[in-house]
């Protein structure tokens, strides 16, 4: 009987298998959970040459000689089961030595690293449980499942697919809190495609300003589908007149009527899951990307801090197309199983109290809005509306979004304190969307922190120093909390050099949500990070480790040497009687004459009468004195909706100082007819140049395909018939070399030098973009290559004889005994003084990003002692997309780096080789790193 060196248990088993992609970085770091179930290739990312070495390790830890069906075993538990046929150890000895991974205990899909693996998990565990109670027109609320998400959602994306949206796509959303809402996101998730909320106009006269705006936003987005309902129509077609990009429009009614069935798409961490437009994005609109990385680690960091559980009920008002309402309320909802109770904004604008009710009848605990809902709630719901209210339940009152307000804070905890309410529940919250949307919260219970400092010291020195209770002006501040677990803030000054505690400067962070930067914006990507930092906009300081913010940079006034912020003032404007509460604004304006900044105060009121409104503007001057030591330079009282705000409430500062320096601040708008007939000629001047842009491009295209179809013929039978492969080679290059002259598409070739003598075999390893990748190489590389092709391309007779004759190598990449037979084919033809040239990604596609390298051009290289060139390829994809028949013109560059030397011969030296290479083109090709896997397919 053989001695074997390790019992056969599964443990044993998924120690051998843990050990072998720990040696592989790009695998380990992507990796999922390993259990006995997972698939090797898919999940674990083993090709098949490391399932090679798999069975080699198995050989050598256990003494078994595994037959060829176990380069064919899929999982661990198909190998385990193998293993024991081999060793004859009955199976029922092993097999459950060390089951799946059991997920009792588990209360969120702790591994699952994207939104689609995260509905997967509730599909799994808990598909008939409560996910959302939507209040709509009525009182009674509409219930959803995650089953019922999943279905809606697969509807949705499979009227997508059928409308050619393909992965990476932008699809933008201009829909209301409801169904539509969430099956249309997370079906434009499950397509592939990357959702980009927006918001519906809410008034006829500001049509012509909201279509402007989203205008920018959607070509700066590249939108190609917008998703509305009937309502939103007629003004989604006056979108489509401004943005080139725009192909569909679409009422949500026709997309839910799907099949069902929604397509079979790979995504994966890295993959962007929707874009993010800050508030007021107008000429320079900035898209923050955020991954799935990104939502789940910044959703995972919240809810440790507020040590959520499934037993929690978040109720929310919030809108779906804000980061609080959609990632805060929502995504974190899903994310932890708890049921989210949702209205929309208008919901509880008309009528306030129903937050509350909604909180007492489903016993909310979680609950989160900016700081002017917490003062409607104060000041526009009477004893009446909320008799017999009860709001024990609340444990977390979260406010953010907008500066937080200590009167509005103290306010409220005093005025619902005899309805159950506890004022330690209230959670000054801070956060951006760079950082998908929480970056400070403090602890369970600890209600609201205020910093009482010197105001002169302050507004002079920007040192916050602390007054004792009987200041007579102190300024306060309120404290945001600390920086979430794995979360590093700090505060710099004017040189970048960070500050002491308590002294203000501007706010930086870092953290595993950090976006990448804002969407097809460099100029502003540039200036969002420094040094590995994320530049907030906010001015802060820190008490120890307590974040207090002061103020967005640019809204920061100098004058007189002091710094002035306009919360306090704006805040204080509006308690005047007269003067609209929430809607008086203070900005800076430049002097033309002496180049300094001016003071300017933007005030609604509904008075008429002179006299009256004079009496308002002493007021106003008064308390700014008062408050300032100097009174503003100008002071508008204007009619109501003259203060332009986002979507979320936010004043839009940057936008009345532009109106008011073009003197059109308070002006009335001009009929709707007017600003319809304005934006329909402002289209068709848009449309005519895109109608000019798309003209040439498929001019160029039909041109490119017919020198392409005018050539082919003759180089295909050249090829065949010709006797000498030199003379093939010198055909084919000499055709590249025509088509790409007649089409002008320049090639520059850089670092040939690195490119060994033609007497010297090598293996050369590309990255792979488009079909054009090959044609590049041969015309750009000075010397000939046999080239390693996967084995579909050999099933049409017409290209297998074409490529034969260039004596092109077929690699089988789904029989995995084929695949390693090929090895030694390889070594046969270097041994012969023949170059290979691989694309060890194995396939591509069209959107960018450089997919996992396989094994087999780097074991050939250890095992036979040839030096790996990594040469990287750039331009074809923009040129000729995997999916797309429709050449563009552009420009192609390869860069050929130094050769790599292999240092041994073994598995370790095979993957540091691989490493290596693919560090030198990922580098050079500027596309972002892919994982071994993109995304399990929800419902296989």
């Amino acid at each position: 009987m053989v001695k074997r060196k390790a019992e056969i248990t599964a443990d044993a088993l998924l120690d051998v298998i843990q050990g072998l992609i720990d040696e592989m970085p790009t695998v380990g770091q992507q990796r999922n959970r390993l259990d006995l179930d997972s698939r090797l290739e898919r999940d674990l990312g083993l090709d098949s040459l490391a399932r090679t070495e798999l069975i080699a390790r198995i050989k050598e830890r256990f003494n078994l000689l595994m037959p060829d069906e176990g380069l064919l075993a899929e999982t661990p538990r198909a190998l385990l089961i193998l293993m024991t046929q081999v060793a004859g150890v009955p199976g029922t000895q092993v097999t459950e030595a060390r089951p799946s991974l059991p997920d009792s205990g588990v209360s969120a899909p702790t591994t699952a690293s994207t939104l689609m693996e995260v509905l997967s998990w509730h599909l799994d565990h808990q598909p008939k449980r409560l996910h959302i109670l939507h209040y709509g027109s009525d009182e009674n609320p509409d219930e959803l499942s995650y089953q019922d998400l999943w279905s809606g959602a697969s509807r949705v994306a499979s009227s997508l697919w059928q409308r050619s949206i393909r992965p990476g796509d932008r699809v933008a959303l201009m829909l209301p809190t409801g169904e539509s809402y969430f099956f249309s996101f997370f079906g434009t998730l499950l397509a592939g495609a990357v959702p980009v909320p927006i918001y519906p106009p809410t008034r006829p006269s500001q049509l012509e300003e909201h279509l402007n705006r989203h205008s920018r936003l959607l070509q700066n987005a590249g939108v190609r589908l917008l998703i509305t309902i009937p309502a939103a129509h007629k003004v989604a077609h006056l979108l489509k007149i401004q943005v080139p990009s725009l192909r569909h429009i679409v009422d949500w009614n026709e997309l839910d009527s799907g099949s069902g069935t929604p397509p079979s798409v790979l995504r994966q961490a890295d993959d962007i899951a929707f874009l993010q437009y800050t508030s007021g994005s107008t000429g320079d609109p900035k898209g923050v990307m955020l991954t799935h990385a990104d939502l789940l680690a910044n959703i995972r960091a919240m809810g440790e801090a507020v040590q959520v559980t499934p037993d929690d009920v978040f109720i929310s008002w919030l809108p779906l197309y804000h980061d609080m309402g959609l990632i805060g309320a929502w995504l974190g909802s899903l994310y932890f199983g708890m049921p989210l109770v949702v209205m929309s904004p208008l919901h509880f604008l008309a009528h306030p109290a129903r937050w509350l009710w909604a909180i007492h009848h489903h016993r909310g605990t979680l609950s989160a809005s900016p700081n002017f809902g917490y003062e409607l709630c104060l000041n526009k719901v009477s004893e009446e509306e909320i008799a017999g209210l009860d709001l024990s339940s609340w444990r977390f009152a979260f406010n953010g979004a907008e500066p937080v307000t200590a009167a509005t804070m103290q306010g409220f905890a005093e005025r619902f304190e005899p309805y159950g309410f506890d004022g330690g529940a209230l959670a000054p919250v801070y956060g951006l969307a760079e950082s998908a949307v929480g970056l400070a919260f403090p602890p369970p219970r600890r209600g609201t922190v205020i910093d009482r400092i010197n105001r002169d010291r302050f507004m002079l020195d920007g040192e916050a120093v602390p007054v004792s209770e009987n200041d007579p002006d102190p300024m306060a501040v309120v404290g945001c909390g600390r920086a979430l677990n794995g979360y590093q803030v700090q505060v710099v000054n004017g040189n970048n050099e960070p500050l002491p505690d308590r002294m203000e400067g501007r706010l930086e962070f870092k953290g595993p949500s950090a976006t990448r930067g804002y969407f097809e914006n460099p100029a502003a990507t540039a200036k969002l990070f420094r040094d590995g930092w994320v530049d907030t906009g906010d001015r802060a300081y820190l008490a120890d480790g307590e974040i207090f913010i002061t103020g967005r940079l640019k809204e920061m006034i100098i004058r007189g040497g002091r710094n002035i912020y306009p919360y306090e003032l704006e805040q204080q404007l509006g308690e005047l009687d007269g003067i609209r509460k929430g809607c008086v604004a203070l900005f800076p304006s430049s002097d033309p004459a002496t180049g300094s900044e001016r003071l300017i105060v933007l005030a609604e009121t509904r008075e008429t009468d002179q006299q009256r409104k004079a009496r308002l503007r002493q007021a106003i001057l008064e308390r700014s004195t008062d408050l300032l030591g100097m009174p503003p330079d100008d002071l508008l009282l204007a009619p109501p909706h003259t203060v332009l705000k986002t979507s979320s409430g936010k004043l839009r500062r940057g936008a009345m100082r532009e109106l008011y320096e073009r003197g059109e601040l308070g002006r009335r708008q001009r009929p709707l007819v007017l600003q319809v007939m304005s934006l329909l000629l402002s289209g068709m001047g848009r449309g005519l140049r895109s109608l000019y842009q798309r003209a040439k491009s498929y001019l160029f295209a039909g041109y490119a395909w017919m020198v392409f179809y005018i050539l082919a013929p003759l180089v295909w039978l050249s090829v065949l018939l010709l006797p000498r492969l030199s003379w093939r080679w010198a055909v084919v290059r000499w055709a590249i070399r025509i088509l790409r002259g007649l089409t002008a598409t320049p090639l520059r070739v850089e670092g040939i030098e690195n490119l060994p003598s033609a007497d010297q075999p090598v293996i050369l390893v590309a990255n792979h973009s488009s079909y054009l990748d090959t044609l590049a190489l041969i015309d750009g590389l000075p010397r000939d290559f046999i080239y390693v092709a996967k084995q579909e391309l050999a099933s049409k007779s017409y290209v297998r004889q074409f490529l034969q004759r260039l004596d092109t190598l077929f690699v089988e990449r789904i029989d995995s005994r084929r695949s390693v037979m090929a090895v030694e084919e390889f070594a046969s033809q270097l041994a012969a003084g023949r170059s290979l040239a691989f694309y060890p990604e194995g396939t591509f596609r069209a959107e960018p990003g450089l997919l996992p390298f396989r094994m087999g051009a780097f074991v050939a290289a250890t095992q036979n002692g040839m030096p790996v060139v990594p040469v990287t390829i750039r331009g074809t994809r923009a040129i000729l997309k995997s999916d797309s028949n429709f050449p563009h013109h552009g420009a192609v560059r390869i860069i050929i780096g130094a050769a790599l030397e292999p240092k041994g011969d073994d598995w370790a030296e095979s993957v540091r080789l691989k490493g290596v290479a693919r560090e030198v083109i990922a580098h050079d090709c500027n596309e972002r790193n892919l994982g071994f896997e993109d995304q399990v397919d929800l419902r296989e």
